[in-house]
């Protein structure tokens, strides 16, 4: 298994006001929004996220896109960490891992 990016994810109840806020903050517009469930901003080389109503979790977390989604849950598994069962969203299979400190969601797609 590869890991492809790790992107920090930001957690929102209003997904258009956080997004005016951090269009300010970064001087860019979102590269992605997805009505009221998504936003990313791609800066540079890095990314971050807002999720709105596509939340895995309350907390900050981080995403991080994988070329193998079964090899990555089985990883998570085998090192004792509590995989979700996969899950496929709009645009990606996905699954939270706990135990890790931070919540993470492994995915694989676009």
């Amino acid at each position: 298994m590869a890991v492809e990016r790790v992107t920090p994810v930001i957690p929102v109840d209003d997904l258009p006001t956080a997004i005016a806020a951090w269009t300010a903050i970064l001087g860019v517009d979102p590269t992605i929004v997805d009505g009221d469930r998504w936003a990313q901003f791609d800066v540079g080389a890095s990314r971050i996220a807002l999720a709105g109503a596509d939340r895995t979790t309350d907390a900050v977390g981080v995403l991080i896109k994988v070329d193998d989604i079964n090899q990555a849950h089985g990883a998570a598994e085998a090192a004792g960490l509590t995989p979700s069962a996969l899950e496929t969203g709009p645009h990606e299979v996905r699954f939270v891992v706990e135990g890790s400190g931070t919540p993470a969601t492994m995915y694989s797609g676009r």
